[in-house]
């Protein structure tokens, strides 16, 4: 056999093997889907009206769960943005990655960000074919080493940061401070309120999408993360004095961010029905982490920052009309990291066997040909001073210097220690999280995490604080 038969077959050994269950995902024959991904930012988990919101409304993202599937039990990879941001993009946990055990990404760096040789979803999807787009937030790394065009984007419209003012696009306070809105590399001017724009400039992709080439559009939203600015709030963005936005913000002001999110996101869907484009898109909603301090997270406990269930469960809505059955709910437990394997299974593609997935492909799931089955995901934060390991029902955590073993499907609020109760199966989660993180990179004295403090964690379970890491 020569080299160039040997590459050849290797090269379609992916298909290959794909092709024995791909009857429901990319039979013989079908037109590759293209594929919408919505990422909101600091979404808590019921934030939505589908998921339990009554203090304001999303009837376009209701209206998208309606014709899909909604889950009840997806989770991020981190309870902070940017290192599951590294886990959706690579389809591996984060902390395979130095980039990755930020928490977050702080700043510009020549070694802290996505390496740009690391294959990719978009790298993978453009061996299918697929166009691909990002617009709206990166957070993987700054220019001039990193960005979405050096990680296979063929085009970038957003922000390179965490976090930018709604109406100045500036990620802080002061004339010093530049703008930190790009097309492609180069620094841009535009006027608007940033939920608008990236709703606005995602219409536009869908508008001159050409037939028969296949596209993959992320669109990473800010909203809802701080500061916290509603639409026609320019007043209280010349006000505030600091980005963080520390002494601002109230549930009505989160309940206008939250509903300008979702006015944005059903304008880029009635796009894809005027482009008649819909019927062969994939859509997926969720969030990076959970929710922040105005979100609703119950019957959930915790928030963004914590391996609390609050800090990490987020909504996960999938459409894809004709293949996925409208107004399904599951209980499957999925992860950010899922959505890479998942989707190249729909393109008819494969993750880099060099870089094996530590994701699920949850396509059969999706398409009804396979049952919700049990999974084990880990994480870690704070430079191990949280630590977590959910197996079945059962959830390992450590927190404030204090553990825990929880059933999260009948204590969803983390209330009933059942450690003592069920020591066979603490130790077992403990003993498992403990060899899993020893196949991880170590937290060394140079990344970037944050402490938290054991007497919060503890005055919330009424027990005494073991010790606490600074803030």
């Amino acid at each position: 056999m020569t080299n160039t038969n040997r590459r050849r077959i290797l090269k379609s050994l992916p298909a290959l093997a794909l092709a024995g269950y791909l009857p429901g995902g990319l039979a013989a024959g079908k037109e590759q889907p293209n594929i919408l991904f919505i990422l909101a930012d600091d979404l808590g988990h019921a934030d939505l009206g589908v998921y339990g919101q009554t203090d304001f409304r999303t009837p376009n993202l209701d209206k998208l769960a309606g014709q899909g599937i909604r889950f009840t039990q997806a989770y991020a990879n981190s309870a902070v943005c940017s290192a599951t941001r590294f886990a959706l993009i690579t389809g591996r946990y984060q902390y395979r990655l130095r980039g990755g055990l930020e928490e977050p990404i702080a700043g510009a760096s020549d070694t802290i960000g996505l390496p740009r040789t690391h294959p990719t979803l978009p790298s993978l999807l453009k061996k299918q074919g697929y166009g691909t787009a990002l617009i709206g937030k990166w957070h993987l790394g700054y220019l001039p080493t990193f960005g979405p065009l050096k990680s296979s984007y063929d085009s970038f419209f957003g922000n390179y940061g965490g976090a930018i003012d709604y109406f100045t696009h500036k990620p802080g306070v002061g004339p010093q401070v530049k703008e930190d809105l790009y097309e492609g590399e180069v620094p841009v001017h535009q006027i608007g309120y940033y939920t608008d724009l990236l709703g606005a400039r995602a219409v536009d992709f869908v508008r001159k999408q050409q037939a028969g080439k296949p596209f993959l559009l992320s669109l990473h939203y800010t909203a809802p993360h701080w500061p916290w600015e509603g639409p026609g709030d320019e007043a209280v963005s010349r006000d505030i004095d600091n980005i963080f936005h520390y002494d601002g913000g109230d549930l009505a002001t989160y309940g206008r961010m939250v509903e300008a999110l979702d006015a944005s996101i059903g304008r880029v869907l009635t796009a894809l029905e005027d482009q008649g484009l819909a019927e062969n898109t994939i859509v997926i909603f969720t969030s990076d982490n959970g929710g922040e301090r105005f979100s609703k997270t119950w019957p959930l406990t915790g928030q963004k920052t914590e391996l609390l269930e609050g800090g990490i469960r987020v909504p996960a809505i999938v459409r894809w009309p004709g293949r996925i059955a409208a107004g399904e709910v599951s209980e499957q437990v999925a992860i950010s990291m899922d959505w890479l394997p998942t989707l190249l299974a729909a393109a008819g593609g494969a993750p880099d066997p060099a870089y094996p997935t530590d994701g699920q492909n949850l396509l059969p799931l999706l398409l009804g040909q396979a049952r919700p089955q049990d999974r084990t995901l880990l994480w870690r934060y704070k430079a191990n001073a949280q630590r977590a390991i959910r197996s079945g029902n059962w959830k390992y955590l450590k927190i404030g210097g204090n553990e825990f073993l929880f059933d999260v499907v009948k204590d969803q609020h983390e209330r009933a220690n059942l450690a003592q109760r069920h020591p066979e199966v603490f130790a077992k989660l403990k003993g498992q999280w403990e060899h899993w993180n020893k196949e991880m990179l170590p937290i060394t004295a140079d990344v970037r995490t944050h402490g938290v403090s054991g007497k919060v964690q503890a005055d919330r379970y009424g027990v005494p604080a073991s010790g606490s890491v600074a803030d």
